[in-house]
């Protein structure tokens, strides 16, 4: 009798070890998801501090050697020597809308400091991959709402997009891991 009350104990004591392993086979592979979507959303507010010189280094690898000559180009092209050459006029005259970009840059790093507490403690905040997935859908909502608006073409809109496309699909997999840690 006392063995097979020992024997019990192992087999309940070796389940709880098993699901523990797969709560942190889960916990790891939510940690990396979310880790990489930190990790994007960083490196997105860094990029967004040297606009113009990251425009530049870009039209020149798209071959555009003036700017100015936009209108002479065609799609991509045509666009990023547009809007190079916009960023340079508007700095020369008007440094200070760069500002803007420096805010936007700087909203994307605190942004993903939000996300290290799910990173860290992910049932208890749980709801801040709810609030990440509605910002991801925004994305949509305000590319195809102030893009024409602001005469940006479909196919950078289609770009911007693809931030938010990128960006809910790692949350909705932690989302889903969290549920599975439970």
């Amino acid at each position: 009798m006392a063995s097979s009350s020992a024997q019990y104990f192992l087999h309940l004591s070796s389940n709880v070890s098993v699901h523990a392993g797969g709560k942190e086979r889960y916990l790891a592979r939510y940690r990396l998801f979310l880790g990489a979507f930190i990790i994007g959303l960083i490196l997105s507010g860094l990029t967004a501090f040297p606009l113009r010189a990251e425009l530049s280094v870009f039209a020149k690898f798209l071959g555009i050697s003036d700017p100015a000559g936009y209108a002479m180009l065609h799609g991509l092209s045509r666009w990023v020597a547009f809007v190079s050459f916009g960023l340079q006029q508007t700095y020369a005259r008007f440094p200070f809308f760069g500002y803007a970009t420096d805010w936007l840059g700087y909203a994307h790093l605190v942004i993903a400091l939000f996300f290290f507490l799910p990173l860290i403690d992910p049932r208890r905040y749980r709801g801040v991959l709810h609030v990440g997935i509605i910002a991801c859908v925004g994305v949509f909502i305000i590319a195809f709402a102030c893009g024409p608006v602001r005469q940006i073409p479909i196919f950078w809109r289609l770009i911007d997009c693809s931030f938010g496309l990128l960006g809910i699909i790692p949350l909705l997999i932690c989302l889903r891991l969290t549920s599975r840690m439970e």
